[in-house]
């Protein structure tokens, strides 16, 4: 596919970065010339300078043979008007990052389109609800779901007692509906088989029924009551947006947040949560509002290094959970080393997102996981799939990469060598990140 991103700012570098990996012809048009420089130096892409709802950008070949643009700069009208012209020099499917509420919703979507605009992606919208997914099953530090929700993954951190440590994964008592999909230690990813052995502290990611996911996930992990209290530090679009999903989902909901009109907007839209104005640093504040008896702490300043230090206090006063917003993804691996219990990049949600436009047709949707140590795919097997009507052991499938669990008529199941996968089965496929062309190859 040939593909123009529009801004090569993080959220642009990140999907040139993923596509020119699964060998798309990939074009960047970026305004400012370090930041062209810059993408031209480190990924095999072509860049042009200039404004991508310009004539003269437009008009040049390259762009106009485009299969799909995607506009992803600071200025949500750039991008909304990049598309439009787009559309108009024939580029078939476009698709806008929009970060202004008002300009998200359904009445919208629909003028949207009328306008040229296939899809619109609102990153902080998208995070609160990935925020939300982890806050309603407490014990995993992500959660995400396929097939409609009938099968889930989660990642788990393996507590030092549970009984499945130290024992080869092919001896554990495990229901049949489930399956040990990969293992994140010491910042490596690892695709398991039977003979290996989890460790203490190690990151688990479980994939499967959910009812059989809830069934085991205490074996694995810490138990964890229900999140009925969460406190949230950081009133910006993500803070606003999570604190409102989560009030209709019936928690209770502080918010603190040390701009004045952020507050007073964000109290108007909150029918029985408490906004309170103030620095998140400020203990005596902390504790007035009861941090401390938080069943969860949410920190979602614009400031990497504030979030970790408000999670590590929060932690320490008795908060049971914490999660962190994070903008440097590098940032990842050390927030949770030192007990920061989930930490989310909206950059690299958001290519996860809009990757699974891309790819659709291929495949249904596409998760980014561990600051993108892996991912997993939901995949439709087709007739002509070259996995199709055969059994897995036949395929040849790469060690890297394993097909986690089937949906079968409506049925969920584990595969093991003698299955057979059938056109119209639903697949999660959970890989290193540089499979992605050997597992085109197969479906």
């Amino acid at each position: 596919m040939k593909v123009v991103i529009v801004g090569a700012g993080k959220v642009g570098f990140t999907l040139a970065q993923y596509l020119v990996e699964e060998d798309h012809d990939v074009v960047v048009i970026e305004e400012d010339e370090a930041r062209r420089h810059i993408i031209q130096s480190n990924l095999d892409v072509m860049t042009i300078q200039g404004n991508g709802a310009s004539p003269r950008v437009l008009m040049n070949p390259y762009v106009r043979a485009a299969d799909l643009m995607i506009a992803v700069t600071d200025s949500d009208e750039v991008n909304m008007v990049a598309c439009m012209a787009a559309k108009q020099a024939g580029i078939e499917q476009t698709i806008a990052r929009i970060r202004n509420i008002e300009y998200i919703g359904k009445e919208e979507s629909e003028f949207h389109r009328s306008l040229g605009i296939d899809l619109t992606i609102n990153p902080e919208q998208i995070t609160a609800v990935e925020i939300s997914r982890i806050l309603f099953i407490p014990t995993a530090l992500e959660v995400e779901e396929f097939a409609n929700g009938r099968i889930r993954l989660l990642e788990i951190r393996i507590h030092p007692e549970s009984p499945h440590t130290h024992m080869p994964i092919s001896q554990l008592d495990l229901p049949p509906n489930m399956l040990i999909a990969g293992i994140l230690r010491r910042n490596k990813m690892i695709i398991p088989h039977g003979s290996d052995v989890l460790m203490p502290n190690d990151n688990v990611f479980l994939v499967g029924d959910p009812l059989s996911l809830e069934a085991v996930q205490n074996d694995f992990t810490q138990k964890m009551g229900p999140v009925k209290k969460v406190m949230i530090i950081g009133a910006g679009r993500i803070g606003r947006s999570l604190a409102t999903l989560l009030e209709k989902a019936g928690m209770v909901v502080k918010v603190i947040d040390k701009n004045p009109e952020r507050c007073q907007s964000l109290a108007k839209h909150l029918k029985k949560g408490s906004v309170y104005c103030g620095e998140g640093t400020d203990l005596e504040l902390l504790v007035d509002e009861g941090v401390g008896d938080s069943d969860a702490v949410v920190c979602l300043t614009d400031d990497d290094k504030l979030n970790l230090l408000l999670a590590l206090m929060a932690k320490d006063m008795g908060a049971q959970k914490t999660i962190c917003r994070v903008g440097r993804t590098e940032y990842i691996p050390l927030m949770e080393k030192v007990g920061v219990d989930s930490v989310l990049s909206p950059r690299i949600i958001t290519a996860g997102f809009i990757l699974s436009q891309v790819r659709r047709g291929k495949f249904i949707s596409v998760a980014l996981l561990e600051g993108a140590k892996a991912q997993a795919m939901e995949i439709l097997v087709t007739p002509t799939s070259k996995a199709a009507n055969r059994k897995l052991k036949e395929i040849k499938f790469p060690r890297e990469c394993l097909i986690g669990a089937v949906l079968h008529k409506g049925q969920v199941y584990i595969p093991k060598g003698d299955s057979i996968l059938e056109p119209g089965d639903n697949i999660v496929v959970f890989s290193l990140p540089d499979m992605m062309n050997k597992i085109n190859k197969f479906f």
